[in-house]
């Protein structure tokens, strides 16, 4: 992780050390604003990329979130959302998209937030190589399925941990937001009302609020955690 350096706002900066399980333990609704500007870092053969989260959902376990796909219990599908807090939940959304969750609160409880966009801070020409179509830099890594084709995110890395030095997927503190927004979370049709979707105020690479989603299909709506 040495010399892993980006250039902001015309200064360097680095991670910071590794988030602790600790950190993770809270309801997700009070943690996953606390990951807004925290680095998540992907070393891979073609390159190291990190993104600056600056969006993220919350998802509640317990049961009590009809829009997690926890809700139903530990099924195959969610079975890693119920393991320990920093490990890596990843899913297909729609039969199309790859996203990419970090599980919360006590082993058990099923919770996670799902990262939906951030600024790549370090590796910007190997993610433009994985997302060719991109335009500008902020559309790098600009909602959850740009997210995760930017860091190389796939299925092979469900259930990955993002506590450890040694991991090849990495969660570290960050620098974080000036101001932090809240609102309803996107793409569901169920606990539409919760204000469960945080951004970083300003931010250019936040994605676009589309409210709703497609019908609920069996073990949670598509889209969601």
């Amino acid at each position: 992780m040495g010399g892993l350096l980006s250039r902001g706002g015309g200064a360097l900066s680095a991670p910071g050390p590794l988030l602790t399980a600790d950190e993770l333990l809270g309801r997700p609704e009070e943690v996953a604003p606390a990951l807004l500007g925290c680095w998540l870092v992907t070393d891979r053969p073609d390159g190291t990329v990190a993104v600056r989260l600056t969006e993220v959902e919350a998802y509640a376990g317990d049961g009590s979130d009809p829009a997690a796909h926890s809700h139903r219990g530990p099924t195959p599908r969610a079975e890693v959302m119920f393991g320990p807090p920093g490990r890596l939940y990843v899913y297909l959304s729609y039969g199309m998209h790859w996203c990419a969750n970090v599980v919360v609160g006590p082993e058990g409880d099923g919770a996670a937030v799902l990262l939906r966009a951030g600024d790549v801070v370090v590796g910007e020409d190997v993610a433009r190589a994985r997302r060719p179509a991109a335009r500008a830099a902020r559309e790098l890594a600009r909602g959850p399925a740009r997210l995760t084709r930017a860091l190389a995110i796939g299925p092979v890395d469900k259930g990955t941990g993002l506590l450890s030095a040694a991991g090849a997927v990495r969660l570290h503190r960050g620098t974080p937001p000036a101001a932090v927004s809240a609102g309803p979370r996107v793409g569901i049709s169920v606990a539409t009302g919760l204000p469960w979707r945080f951004w970083e105020t300003g931010a250019g690479s936040v994605s676009a609020f589309r409210p709703g989603g497609r019908p609920r299909r069996r073990g949670g709506q598509d889209g969601a955690s």
